[in-house]
């Protein structure tokens, strides 16, 4: 379904970037359970107040079953080149499926905690059509935590094909952008990093300490 004008103008579509192998992990982050839950669902729960819809950007061809009515597409550039290829295909998927958006917002799958406005938050952060709105926290940037301008899928596509090392970073710094600072999340325990995220099993183990005193702030 193509989206209208009005639908995207308060708010933007997102992309959940789930394209990765999980290396780290020894399996697909999406599926691991945190408080017998996928992660991916974590992360939807959290994404769809914020969008006005929500995309999977995964290479897996099967395993996303239990993320159903939501659609989900592969890498635009083959070969897992990075979180990018990620980016570019959400620029290319916006612009089908919601052509009235100029930005899309893109998140990672292994993320559960993000801020509930992270979004709108990004959003009101920018003041020209051209800039890249970034998430950071502790003065750490969080570069796929991010809204992307949707006219950069030519540039982005000539730079993931052309350029050696691929940095995130680098591609941003190059641009007009917008940092936006977010603080940390306060619990009983002490402050968490709202962007922690699960690489490794050890991560996870962390992760599943830390959900009741997450569950407990949403309350």
């Amino acid at each position: 379904m193509i989206a209208s004008a009005s639908q995207t103008a308060a708010r933007p579509p997102a992309v959940i970037l789930a394209g990765g192998r999980s290396s780290r992990m020894g399996s697909d982050k999406a599926a691991v359970a945190l408080g017998g839950m996928p992660l991916l669902l974590h992360v939807i729960e959290r994404l769809t107040p914020q969008a006005v819809g929500i995309s999977i950007n995964s290479n897996a061809a099967t395993g996303l079953d239990f993320a159903s009515g939501i659609g989900f597409f592969a890498d635009t550039v083959p070969g897992y080149v990075g979180p990018m290829a990620g980016v570019l295909s959400a620029m290319r998927h916006t612009a089908r499926q919601f052509p009235a958006a100029s930005h899309v917002a893109t998140v990672p799958t292994d993320t559960p905690f993000f801020p509930h406005d992270l979004i709108a938050r990004l959003q009101g952060a920018i003041t020209l059509p051209t800039q890249i709105a970034v998430a950071c926290s502790a003065k750490v940037m969080h570069p796929v935590f991010a809204l992307w301008p949707v006219d950069l899928a030519g540039e982005l596509e000539c730079w993931l094909l052309t350029d050696e090392k691929r940095r995130v970073r680098s591609f941003i710094e190059s641009h007009a952008m917008a940092k936006v600072d977010f603080p940390m999340l306060e619990t009983a325990t002490g402050p968490i990093d709202p962007f922690f995220n699960i690489n490794t099993p050890a991560d996870l183990e962390t992760a599943e300490r830390w959900l009741p005193l997450i569950e407990d702030l949403d309350r």
